[in-house]
């Protein structure tokens, strides 16, 4: 059984980071990594877009890595 690698930890706390940042947005209209690094600022689009690349990267890979944890769920 292989373990998840550095690169899949790190794609999945980004997602988890963006999709926190849109229930933010979506229940009290606050952008957390706005506030914290302004609006599209430089570091503001950085974040953005490896949030975007991290969930792209988990799409394609969300079947093999099933298949790594040994694809038995909790039921």
């Amino acid at each position: 059984m292989n373990k998840l690698s550095g690169f899949d930890w790190t794609a999945f706390v980004l997602v988890i980071i963006g999709g926190l940042n849109w229930g933010l947005v979506g229940i009290f209209n606050f952008n957390l990594v706005g506030a914290l690094f302004g609006d599209m600022s430089i570091i503001s689009s950085i974040i953005y877009i490896l949030v975007g690349l991290s969930a792209l990267y988990l799409i394609f890979v969300a079947g093999s890595l099933g298949k790594q944890s040994g694809g038995k769920s909790a039921a």
